[in-house]
């Protein structure tokens, strides 16, 4: 009778080890979206929501979660592309340095703004705290091989956005990207 009781407590530890480690698993892969109210330049605007582990293979999910709700407000797509880059190359730099060698999230929220109009795309990471917008704008007069490495791809997030923000608070990294709209 031992023997059985045992195993029986051994299945129980095992079987919720492994949900355990499955659920926090999904639960870390998971893709939450939920509405959020924000107020931003005196309109509401309803605020959709990624999290996601911050990590490179992840990006086309990032993208898939940009690129349909860009799409559903029939946004031009010369801005797509161009909001795509933009949250390429900030993710990316996310995944690559927000948490040095180990591991976290990314938020990514995404707000467009029918009577602005514009898509306000914002980032949040719990990383290393780090605003990519007091790094020197790389010298694009010199070839590549002169110019020193890296900045080139906030550079261009620069250029191609209205606007760019950077704070930390509450313990996170919050960069805002705001795209303006020719037409919704």
């Amino acid at each position: 009778m031992a023997i059985m009781e045992i195993l029986q407590r051994n299945f129980l530890e095992l079987y919720v080890r492994v949900w355990m480690i499955l659920w926090m698993r999904l639960r870390s892969l998971m893709i939450l979206q939920c509405f959020v109210l924000t107020i931003t330049g005196g309109s509401r605007m309803e605020m959709k929501k990624l999290e996601i582990n911050a990590e490179v293979e992840n990006l086309d999910e990032v993208l898939s979660f940009i690129d349909k709700n860009l799409e559903s407000a029939e946004c031009p797509m010369k801005t797509q592309m161009q909001l795509d880059i933009a949250v390429e190359e900030i993710f990316v730099n996310i995944a690559h340095y927000a948490y040095g060698d180990g591991h976290g999230n990314a938020e990514i929220l995404l707000g467009i703004s029918k009577e602005m109009p514009e898509v306000i795309i914002e980032f949040r990471d719990r990383g290393i705290p780090f605003n990519p917008l007091l790094k020197d704008d790389p010298d694009t007069t010199l070839s590549a091989e002169e110019r020193k490495i890296g900045g080139l791809g906030i550079f261009m997030v620069k250029k191609s956005m209205d606007d760019i923000s950077y704070r930390y608070e509450d313990g996170q990294n919050i960069l805002r990207i705001i795209k303006k709209l020719k037409k919704i």
